[in-house]
């Protein structure tokens, strides 16, 4: 399809922000409230292009933001006019309850990107921004489009010459960031130096638009190298910033993120109790696999030095059960087809047919962080296909650092990171989300719904049956959940309290059971951002506990593949409309309200 045929298929009839048409005589409420969100979002996505491109909308993919302190002063006008006419134009009585929900899922975003707005600085003190249009402003088109790549090769040749400017705007506006951001954005933009003399060309593929294509990245690496002279010097003698938001802040964006009906410190308190009752859990588990790992030596006093003993040193014994850094991606692949069998055998949910995730060996310039991520299509081009990528182990690192980069993976591991990012986890549920049919619903997806489903998939996944109750698998979905309830506590008091870098390593090696380069890594992400790391916990808990709830009042009745589609047919919503939403797929009445 050519690009005007995109731009018309995706622009449809042109709707003013603030009016609506008739179609076919009297629009319903509803109707209404979709042309209104259409009217902002077409605005939205001219002011923003790069959000558009991320959505899957590739009207704009030939330019940038204009990213001035002016242009992004009439990012926020648009956001306050658009929250003022929404009850204006559209009546939230008149509207079915699911127009309700999408009403109320808009004008809390545009609260929530208002106060975010007078809260947060990033363009002044968060260099990762421009990161974020220096990298993605060409990887995306090139991997998560369906245009013919001529277009999307031209489309980027187009931002690439309006790159400079980014680099211009970010030497203008950045104050005083903190410390450990300017270090990651440093490192990102040296990546993304890397990404422009190598990686492009490989994205891209053989291509007559080869020469130019060069000419562009050239003036692209020149321009990042004066720019990371100036992240490396200027920048870092002024890098004096205050990286953590404080308890206030982070009390409020907790409950605008979450959206859960718990407080931060209500969430806090649940995690601690978790994570004492998950450590029993692997307590319990080591326990039982001592003896095959360690039979001539008696099992440690069952106090809590000697469960710690237990834990850690059976653990560790499983780690060494792990693969070579060039099968990697094979395992993955085997490790696919035997979760998909499992899914399919035990009808815990519907799968996406046609299939599009692929598995991929995770780029280089991508690793380093992670063995395996999701990168899924974007909402609005869902047949751009989705990304399992799995990374072996950088080439520069040290053979010490490679072994625990494999034992932390190792094969059991690798199930429960399969489970997670991709069936029935990350893919599955964003592909199930693209069918939903609200526009606003696939526009604004809850992040604590997404990673709650992908955590409580882990745990889901083996009780009912995955794994055939190999305890090494048991031990290891437990360390990888109780990682998840201990980013929810160290979230809290890297932001809330004065915990010491030492004090939060301790935390992480000795009570989690994580490896000192797995924590350290996990150290940086929580200076690097707040309440993110907390949306595992809570959405596990959300879902878990809609599950039990669900399960005890249906009884025999209950059917665990008819529950999950039930749970992912709305979309990626905010958990509290999933009781509600749920019991109406379900037909069961509504829960007393307390």
């Amino acid at each position: 399809m050519d690009k005007s045929r995109w731009r018309a298929a995706i622009s449809g009839i042109s709707i003013g922000i603030f009016t609506t048409v008739t179609v076919f005589g009297q629009q319903t409420e509803d109707q209404k409230l979709a042309g209104f969100f259409k009217g902002y979002l077409d605005k939205h996505f001219q002011q923003q292009p790069m959000d558009a491109t991320g959505q899957g909308d590739h009207r704009w993919d030939d330019r940038l933001d204009d990213i001035s302190a002016a242009a992004r002063a009439g990012w926020l006008t648009l956001a306050k006019d658009t929250l003022a006419a929404l009850p204006r134009q559209v009546d939230y009585a008149k509207l079915s309850r699911d127009g309700q929900i999408d009403f109320e899922i808009f004008q809390h975003n545009l609260e929530t990107q208002i106060w975010e707005t007078k809260q947060f600085h990033p363009f002044e003190e968060d260099p990762r921004t421009y990161g974020e249009y220096i990298s993605d402003s060409t990887y995306l088109p090139l991997t998560h489009c369906t245009l013919p790549a001529e277009t999307n090769i031209a489309n980027c040749i187009a931002r690439m010459a309006e790159l400079p400017r980014i680099v211009a705007e970010a030497e203008k506006t950045l104050t005083t960031p903190p410390k450990p951001i300017l270090q990651t954005a440093i490192l990102q933009n040296q990546g993304a130096i890397d990404f422009y003399q190598h990686d492009l060309f490989q994205f891209a593929g053989p291509t007559p638009q080869l020469p130019q294509l060069k000419a562009a990245a050239s003036n692209v690496v020149a321009s990042l190298q004066e720019y990371q002279k100036f992240l490396e010097g200027p920048l870092m003698a002024r890098a004096t910033g205050e990286w953590r938001i404080g308890k206030k802040k982070f009390a409020e964006k907790f409950v605008r993120e979450t959206q859960a009906g718990l407080t931060a410190e209500q969430n806090l308190a649940e995690a601690h109790t978790e994570f004492d009752r998950v450590r029993r859990d692997m307590f319990v588990v080591s326990r039982q696999l001592w003896s095959q790992y360690f039979p001539t030596e008696p099992v440690p006093p069952d106090d809590a030095q000697g469960q710690r003993e237990t834990i850690t040193r059976v653990v560790h014994a499983v780690n060494q059960e792990h693969g070579k850094p060039e099968e990697l991606v094979q395992d993955a692949r085997a490790t696919v087809a035997k979760i998909e069998t499992f899914i399919r055998q035990k009808h815990y949910v519907t799968l996406p047919n046609p299939d599009l995730c692929q598995v991929i060996e995770m780029p280089e310039f991508r690793r380093g962080n992670s063995l395996a991520y999701m990168d899924g299509a974007p909402p609005l081009d869902p047949a751009a296909g989705s990304f399992y990528a799995i990374s072996p182990p950088p080439a520069d690192w040290s053979p010490a650092r490679v072994q625990s980069f494999l034992e932390e993976y190792n094969h059991f591991m690798l199930q429960v990171l399969t489970i997670h990012e991709a069936y029935p986890g990350h893919y599955v549920q964003l592909a199930h989300a693209t069918q939903a049919g609200s526009l606003i619903r696939k526009i604004y997806q809850s992040g604590v719904y997404v990673e709650g489903w992908a955590v409580y998939g882990e745990i889901t996944m083996l009780n009912e049956g995955y794994g055939q109750g190999d305890l090494r698998l048991r031990l290891m979905q437990l360390k990888f959940y109780l990682r998840a309830v201990a980013n929810s506590i160290l979230d809290y008091q890297m932001h809330c309290t004065a915990i010491t870098d030492d004090e939060a390593m301790a935390f992480l090696t000795q009570e989690a059971f994580q490896s000192e380069g797995e924590a350290r890594l996990k150290l940086i992400r929580a200076k690097q951002s707040s309440v993110q790391l907390s949306t595992y916990f809570v959405g596990r808990m959300a879902h878990y506990h809609l599950h039990q709830q669900i399960e005890r009042e249906l009884g025999s009745k209950f059917e665990l593949g008819r529950y999950h589609d039930a749970v992912l047919s709305p979309g990626s919503i905010p958990v509290k409309y999933l009781p509600e939403i749920v019991r109406g797929q379900l037909g069961l009445p509504a829960a007393a309200s307390h």
